[in-house]
């Protein structure tokens, strides 16, 4: 029998996902219990097997409509409630503004889940478009909101971050960003050359150490570069929308688009080696001598000769 019509292949990616939102919904457990550390792993065992569902089923030619919809379903809960519960247990229990916070956040959860179905559906956007994601994604979102917690869990004390007006605007700030027409990078699209392969893999065991020996302040250090890389995501986003040449392009070529583009503006490239020793010989443009006007030799602009004319 094909994998394809096999039953227990076709549900392996639901059983995935199911087991994510088990995981996202513990955290509330673990915050109730004072275990900080646990919370904030459910959500990124959570995030894990939610990258993991998706991909599964198309390797197995498994997708179907109800897996997208229990998806999107197990998303809303451990992202978008699991987290907003989370941290009223954890920290904003005797604060009436503090559920209206975690409302908020839970609800714009659920509003950019259900965007995202619907912008799968639209035909309408440009071909670069699916490199890029509107707004922040909901497994990145759902960490975002847990950093004040990761922070306290690994320092060990509630600093400054972990004051309730700070962890309530927070809070409101990533749901904001969630629901914003704001572009952030798929790395699903994300092409790695073939001689920057062994550097990948390389930054991926010292990540996977650090994780190992420093799980929280690592995580933390994860979501703060993943803030700091959305204005490179904004510029890269309007770049290819004013050049529609470049939307098919492989990333050499683009790179290459981007140069002739600078050149045109009148702006130099930077030089992609420096020369040592003697100076590279200049060709000088040959020009009709002037009345006047003496004729341009190397002489005149102190260059050095070429050895072998000497």
């Amino acid at each position: 029998m094909s994998m394809r019509t096999t039953p227990g292949v076709r549900l392996l990616p639901n059983a995935i996902t199911v087991l994510a939102m088990c995981a996202g919904l513990s955290a509330i457990q673990f915050a109730l219990n004072g275990q900080l550390d646990f919370a904030i792993g459910s959500v990124a065992v959570a995030a894990v097997l939610d990258g993991l569902d998706g991909r599964i089923a198309r390797l197995l030619d498994a997708t179907s409509k109800m897996g997208a919809e229990l998806d999107s379903l197990a998303d809303a809960m451990s992202f978008g409630v699991a987290p907003a519960l989370t941290l009223y247990a954890w920290h904003m229990q005797d604060n009436r503004a503090g559920w209206v916070v975690s409302l908020i956040f839970a609800v714009c959860m659920v509003l950019r889940l259900a965007r995202f179905n619907t912008l799968l559906d639209d035909a309408e956007q440009p071909p670069f478009a699916k490199e890029f994601f509107v707004g922040v994604p909901a497994p990145a979102a759902g960490l975002l909101a847990l950093l004040p917690l990761a922070l306290t869990a690994h320092f060990g004390y509630p600093g400054w971050w972990a004051n309730q007006p700070v962890v309530m605007v927070w809070m409101v700030l990533i749901a904001a960003l969630a629901v914003s027409r704001v572009p952030t990078l798929s790395l699903k699209t994300v092409k790695v050359p073939p001689k920057l392969a062994a550097p990948l893999l390389v930054g991926v065991a010292l990540l996977a150490a650090l994780v190992v020996v420093f799980p929280l302040i690592s995580l933390a250090i994860a979501m703060v570069l993943y803030l700091l890389h959305i204005p490179y995501a904004v510029y890269r986003y309007q770049w290819l929308s004013q050049h529609p040449e470049a939307w098919d392009a492989a990333p050499r070529e683009r790179r290459a688009i981007r140069r002739r583009n600078q050149r045109r503006l009148g702006i130099r490239p930077p030089l992609r080696r420096s020369m040592a020793g003697a100076a590279r010989r200049v060709r000088l443009p040959r020009r009709p001598t002037e009345p006047g006007h003496p004729r341009r030799s190397w002489r005149r602009l102190e260059l050095r000769r070429n050895r072998d004319d000497y």
